[in-house]
């Protein structure tokens, strides 16, 4: 499939941003500015990262480029194959500052939009799998694979560009982070480092986990099969899943098995590790 040339200034012609996107560019920049007020030695960063854009989608596209940059596909060439998916799915850039109101609201470490934006792993690996997705459905399958080796090479996350990715997302720390090609995340997960969405082993098809909304992954976790994470389900930390988590329910073990009481929330927003007590005791 033919895609005509795009270059980074089509995105300060975009569309009038929604209110989100315009928000997070109204707070991306004001944070710049202080940060360069607070550290001159900050100020030319400050200014390439964010500053000198006209749009947030352009200090996206500049952001994900810088960091996925190489010999084999220098700086320009992939600002341009970033701007490409960016026009070509307006959604990719919305979903980037829903991600970011996430990383927000639940980091407890953070309090604002600049630091994830420019030293989140996480953020950035799901925005250039974004962008691989986005090439992935259209036929440009090698350069997908190049996106995904580069994230994988730089930010040691590992995401099919096939995998469906939600909004709003949280992927904390990142690091060891590994999706595969059938899985899905749906909006307002959040997962923790050393997680594997994988398969059981040497089949083929719709082969990997689907994580419903809302759902809670703890670090080192392990999720193998078609299997679904219903909404709003919760896997401790190291646990390994082969079967099915219902809706509100809370996993952990080795095979992961349930724990406590059936919860009401959505562990994924709320970010609480926490397993209840277990209804009996032996």
């Amino acid at each position: 499939m033919t895609v005509p040339l795009v270059s980074l200034s089509n995105l300060s012609t975009e569309p009038s941003p929604s209110p989100q996107v315009a928000a997070i560019w109204e707070a991306l920049c004001a944070e710049a500015v202080n940060a360069s007020a607070k550290d001159a030695a900050l100020t030319r960063a400050m200014n390439s990262a964010v500053l000198y854009h006209a749009s947030f989608a352009q200090a996206l596209a500049q952001r994900v480029a810088i960091k996925l940059a190489n010999h084999d596909l220098d700086h320009e060439e992939l600002l341009a194959v970033i701007a490409q998916a960016f026009v070509g799915n307006r959604n990719i850039v919305a979903d980037a500052a829903a991600d970011l109101a996430a990383i927000k609201e639940r980091d407890p470490s953070n309090t604002e939009i600049l630091t994830p934006f420019l030293y989140f792993k996480g953020f950035v690996a799901l925005q250039g799998q974004r962008v691989a997705h986005w090439l992935w459905h259209h036929d440009r399958l090698h350069l997908a694979r190049h996106i995904q080796s580069r994230i994988s090479e730089v930010f040691g996350v590992d995401i099919h560009p096939a995998a469906k990715m939600g909004r709003s997302i949280m992927l904390d720390h990142g690091s060891g982070l590994v999706i595969g090609e059938t899985a899905v995340v749906e909006d307002d997960v959040s997962i923790l480092q050393n997680v594997t969405l994988g398969g059981t082993g040497k089949e083929t098809g719709d082969r990997h986990p689907k994580v419903r909304r809302g759902a809670l992954i703890g670090a080192g976790a392990k999720i193998l099969g078609n299997i679904e994470i219903g909404v709003g389900a919760k896997v401790g930390a190291g646990s390994v899943v082969i079967n099915t988590v219902a809706a509100y329910t809370s996993v952990a073990g080795i095979p992961a098995r349930q724990v406590g009481k059936r919860h009401f929330n959505l562990p994924g927003i709320t970010m609480d590790q926490t397993l209840s007590e277990p209804e009996y005791t032996i």
